[in-house]
């Protein structure tokens, strides 16, 4: 007896197949599953073009998703039809309505409010924010960092410098606000 594995069990094999990324993996099957639920859990191959343009419209019109959420979501969608189910929708011309980049201006702390806010983090978020503000590190790559990894170089690499001199100049900043002695979390 030949047991039929689920859909979103197929998608996760061909992921991994590919040897695409966790993080991918996870958006992938959250955006297929989003639509699928979507069109009444419906299966992808008994819908086509009308389909997928209802679901992407839907996500810029109603959920007003930004437009890089909504090419992800397409991308799940390109990827469940051309690699799993086996279908070409190329020639489907897809035309959603498109989502609108949000006009948003960036907020930009003084040199005091930066100070202000490194010296009120508590002790034990203190040298990881400190990192990450110094070194320009998102939240992933301060938090997958060890202790041996840090180190000029890997900083350099993470940050996709070439020069060291590059890397200096985020550098730097941990140094000045680190003038006192850093105390490790495990030193209470």
């Amino acid at each position: 007896m030949e047991v039929k594995k689920k859909l979103l069990d197929l998608v996760r094999d061909k992921i991994r197949f590919k040897h695409y990324s966790y993080s991918t993996e996870k958006t992938y099957v959250h955006w297929i599953k989003h639509y699928i639920v979507f069109h009444q859990k419906k299966h992808p191959i008994d819908m086509g073009k009308v389909e997928i343009e209802t679901y992407l419209t839907k996500l810029a019109t109603q959920d007003k998703v930004s437009p890089i959420t909504q090419n992800q979501a397409f991308s799940a969608i390109l990827f469940l039809y051309k690699e799993v189910l086996g279908v070409d929708i190329s020639q489907w011309n897809i035309q959603a309505l498109r989502a609108q980049e949000r006009k948003h201006i960036p907020v930009v702390l003084t040199k005091d409010e930066v100070k202000s806010v490194l010296q009120n983090i508590p002790m034990e978020y203190s040298l990881l924010v400190h990192l990450m503000y110094g070194c320009g590190l998102r939240m992933n790559e301060a938090l997958s960092l060890r202790i041996k990894d840090i180190d000029l170089r890997s900083i350099q690499e993470l940050l996709g410098h070439k020069s060291v001199e590059t890397t200096m100049m985020y550098t730097h900043v941990v140094s000045e606000m680190n003038k006192a002695k850093v105390i490790s979390p495990l030193d209470f």
